[in-house]
């Protein structure tokens, strides 16, 4: 899909590269160009929780994600130049997503690794990792597991990796009876 953009409304674009994940192939590439405001953070964040939902990912995998995201833009922002853009690209696999942000930016600085708001992002990404380049532009990039707890890089609790019956504890072994 490659709609007409519009001045001052949301560009996007939907690029697959080869079988899709959608279909048990590899992946699938979505990208966002959206005016560098707040004011269109939530057409982000909507968009981050739809195609984390289309992955499987967990309620709370899913907002962990539209947060995580939130954030990174809102790092980006502080420092984007007046009337650009904010670009965003949604890289899907089978069980992983991974964001990156980008915006042109007045001080040409990378956000500091140093501060609250990037702990908080890590927590809840994962993988993170911030860059500058070609010329003015600053960028986030974030990769989320499904199932995976981002502080420790491993699933959580009584999570079972894998679906169907194969993986499944049988309720008899489960509740201790023979």
């Amino acid at each position: 899909m490659d709609p007409t953009p519009s001045s001052g409304g949301a560009e996007i674009s939907d690029t697959i590269d080869g079988p899709t994940a959608h279909s048990g192939g590899l992946r699938d590439v979505v990208a966002l160009t959206l005016p560098a405001a707040s004011a269109y953070l939530t057409v982000l964040r909507t968009a981050t929780a739809s195609l984390a939902a289309r992955l499987d990912f967990t309620l709370d995998d899913i907002e962990d994600l539209r947060i995580a995201v939130d954030e990174a833009c809102a790092l980006l922002l502080v420092s984007a130049v007046p009337g650009s853009s904010l670009d965003c690209t949604f890289t899907l696999s089978p069980g992983v997503m991974h964001v990156l942000v980008t915006v042109e930016s007045l001080d040409r600085e990378p956000p500091s690794e140093d501060t609250f708001a990037w702990t908080v992002l890590k927590a809840l990404a994962g993988d993170v990792e911030t860059f500058t380049g070609p010329g003015s532009k600053v960028s986030i990039t974030l990769q989320k597991r499904q199932g995976v707890r981002a502080d420790l890089g491993e699933p959580p609790a009584g999570h079972v990796r894998g679906s169907g019956a194969a993986n499944a504890t049988p309720l008899s072994d489960a509740v201790g009876t023979p």
